[in-house]
């Protein structure tokens, strides 16, 4: 007894806890699959059980072949479930960055060698994915990001019933993988300054030069409707006027210190609402924040820079 203990109560833990964060592809075999009858399997148990009980008083000969009948097809399901399950290859296939009040995408590559069908792939209590697979597939499953910095979202459970319903076999999936969260947009209009400027006084005003972009700044009464950035006020509906400057390669500096006054986070928003905007009037922008100063730039690695650096500040390494 004190040996079969020993055996089962460790494997219950496991159950419970799961195997914790693995870094490499995993092969689902029996030690990772767990099965158990679902609600209707019980109801279906009960009926088997009465159907027995019946034929028994009654002495009904088809009655005794009809629950036998019924209860091995049963236990052909329970091999059923289970083999839908098994051998399965599951590799991490990277996530997808999100906006803080957005959702994530972690995505699985999942290899199986043989069809496998009605495949529930979730993350905790959300919405579920359900897919088939005939050789390989890449999945995503959405998981909420609350706030910025690197999100682990930790155990996910790949489950089955098929075919018959009868049975629930399962399995958890946990890699060490994270997404990166940015902070969430702020709301305040741009107002740039031109890389190297310490002073407001010296910028160019919205009449000097024609040749080169050089910032935009909030719409003032008598801007000419030519110089408002009209692809930044359908995005935020608020209206900026473009700045234009006759210096050959100007950029636009985005600066920590242009937010005075402002908390961290109010100060991560809106310089990541700034970074949204340079980029899509197509600057050439560069970013200072307390640590971290990045040199102007654009394009797409520049973008995913600026935005890591600011939804990573003032966290440690793993936070």
């Amino acid at each position: 007894m004190a040996t079969l203990a020993s055996r089962l109560f460790p494997l219950l833990a496991q159950l419970v806890r799961g195997r914790g964060s693995e870094a490499g592809p995993i092969v689902l075999d029996r030690r990772r699959i767990y099965i158990l009858p679902t609600r209707l399997g019980l109801i279906f148990a009960l009926f088997l059980l009465a159907m027995l009980i019946g034929s028994i008083n009654y002495g009904l000969s088809l009655g005794y072949i009809l629950t036998f009948l019924l209860g091995g097809v049963a236990v052909v399901g329970i091999l059923h479930t289970y083999r839908n399950l098994q051998g399965l290859r599951i590799a991490d296939a990277g996530a997808t960055p999100a906006f803080a009040g957005e959702d994530a995408m972690f995505h699985f590559l999942f290899e199986a060698p043989a069809e496998r069908l009605a495949l529930n792939l979730r993350w905790r209590g959300e919405a579920s994915v359900i897919f088939d697979i005939e050789a390989a597939q890449r999945i995503g499953v959405r998981v909420p990001a609350p706030q910025r910095g690197r999100l682990k979202p930790g155990r996910f459970t790949l489950s089955t019933v098929y075919p018959l319903g009868l049975f629930r076999a399962w399995s958890y999936v946990e890699f060490d993988h994270a997404a990166i969260v940015y902070p969430k947009p702020g709301e305040m209009p741009p107002d740039f300054l031109a890389a190297g400027e310490d002073d407001a006084d010296t910028r160019p005003g919205p009449g000097e030069g024609s040749e080169d972009f050089a910032g935009l700044r909030a719409w003032q009464p008598g801007d000419s409707p030519r110089q408002v950035a009209w692809k930044v006020a359908a995005r935020s509906d608020l209206l900026a006027t473009k700045r234009f400057s006759d210096v050959e390669g100007s950029s636009v500096l985005l600066d920590w210190a242009r937010l005075a006054g402002a908390d961290t986070e109010t100060r991560l928003s809106q310089l990541t609402r700034w970074v949204l905007d340079a980029e899509q009037a197509g600057l050439r922008y560069g970013l200072r924040i307390p640590g971290r100063d990045i040199a102007p730039g654009n394009g797409a690695a520049h973008r995913q820079q600026c935005l890591e650096a600011l939804a990573l500040h003032g966290l440690s390494e793993h936070g």
